[in-house]
């Protein structure tokens, strides 16, 4: 049977979810009526400054995590759910979960459901871990004989058979999310659906729990998965929707939609241009853009591809000048510094615009954000900087095996490796 003849397990249709905000302390009492009044006929609200910052999802004192929200997902797909936090994918997924009820529209789903949405859901801290896996098994309306036959493969993956027997107010959070994964991957649900939490665990527990999701596709079951890590999403899923602002951005294949979804968070810092005016510098140079881009072309940094950045620079003095780029991890931890007067020793520039450029080579930085700060140095001494004048984002390469996480570093070079027989 192929995929759109399979049955449907999730039906979303019109979704809405709106939270009331607290109210605004306003200075007059007219006020409150005018606000009232507008949100009556639909119109802005007037108390609000012109030209201020108005959220897209707000409106009045209401506040929509979630809008218009529609998707179907059929039996024995794997669904990854993509977006930055607070774009309301922790919100969908508690609706699927029957935690809270939409605001509006309609949400139809075939057959038991089991989550893990936040370290230590579901469990009654009180009781030991074994027989919290008997009182989920009776949430999701299993006989004890089934949980019975179940527990025993449940405590072993899981990885905490010496500590079964313990309160779960006393596990650590790694432990909490190793057992609640354990049991809502086990118990045989029709539709798993899983948020972030699986990055607590450690690599030989992410293999399993990834192995665990794709057998539980290949036997038939729906799996929704929420992730920031687009390897895992890749290698899971069959198809992803991408949420922004509380709607749905796009949906479609996983290539497709995961490359849309880190175009878009990449390009925004990628160049920055000044007019003559805003241009940040001194009387020995004024900065007009910075760019970085892959040397391949595109808008996604791939860790294969080569780095290029591009300065361009108004000149006044007849002196040598070195530019300088220095290039800081997310964290806002320098990496390295590099500069011209080191790259073209004998280079003097003209006066009047000038360009530069380097070159980042490929298999260099790890995944995750980057930025670079750029400065000009008259005669060796520092004359002005910019801080984070460009930023990029370097996504993770193709692996194999079912180890998904960062891997740990700063950097990541491609470093040879050789073999040799000792006999």
């Amino acid at each position: 049977m192929s995929a759109d003849e399979q049955p449907l397990m999730v039906q979303v249709q019109g979704v809405g979810k709106r939270y009331r905000l607290g109210t605004i302390n306003r200075q007059q009492f007219t006020d409150d009526v005018k606000a009232w009044a507008a949100r009556l006929l639909g119109r802005p609200d007037p108390t609000v400054p012109v030209g201020a910052e108005v959220d897209p999802q707000r409106i009045g004192e209401d506040f929509w995590a979630l809008r218009d929200i529609s998707f179907e997902v059929r039996r024995s797909e794997v669904v990854g759910i993509v977006g930055h936090n607070g774009a309301g994918k922790s919100t969908m997924l508690k609706l699927l979960s029957r935690i809270t009820l939409p605001t509006e529209g309609t949400i139809r789903m075939r057959g038991k459901v089991s989550s893990l949405l936040e370290v230590g859901t579901g469990f009654h801290p009180e009781l030991t871990g074994r027989d919290n896996i008997y009182l989920n098994g009776a949430i999701l309306g299993m006989p004890k004989a089934e949980v019975n036959a179940k527990i025993d493969e449940i405590i072993a993956f899981s990885g905490i058979t010496h500590h079964i027997d313990t309160p779960v107010k006393r596990y650590s959070s790694g432990m909490r999310v190793r057992l609640g994964f354990a049991v809502a991957a086990h118990l045989e649900p029709e539709i798993l659906i899983v948020d972030e939490v699986l990055s607590v665990g450690d690599a030989e527990f992410q293999r399993k729990s990834m192995g665990k999701m794709h057998d539980s596709a290949a036997s038939g079951r729906t799996v929704l998965f929420v992730s920031h890590n687009m390897t895992a999403v890749r290698t899971l899923c069959q198809r992803v929707i991408w949420m922004e602002h509380g709607r749905i951005r796009m949906q479609g294949p996983t290539e497709e939609v995961v490359g849309a979804y880190l175009a878009n968070y990449s390009k925004a810092t990628t160049e920055r241009v000044w007019s003559e005016e805003d241009a940040p510098g001194n009387a020995v140079a004024h900065l007009r853009h910075v760019r970085v881009a892959p040397a391949s072309g595109g808008d996604v940094f791939h860790w294969e591809d080569p780095i290029d950045v591009e300065i361009g620079l108004d000149k006044h003095t007849a002196d040598k000048i070195s530019v300088n780029v220095q290039v800081l991890n997310g964290d806002g931890a320098v990496l390295f510094t590099t500069n011209l007067a080191e790259g073209l020793p004998g280079l003097v520039l003209g006066t009047g615009r000038q360009v530069v450029t380097c070159r980042f080579p490929s298999h260099l930085f790890n995944e995750g954000d980057l930025m670079l700060n750029i400065g000009v140095a008259l005669k060796g001494w520092p004359s002005f900087r910019v801080e984070q004048a460009v930023a990029f984002t370097v996504i993770e390469p193709p692996r194999s095996g079912a180890w998904h996480a960062r891997r740990k570093g700063m950097l990541r070079l491609a470093i040879p490796w050789q073999h040799r027989s000792a006999q």
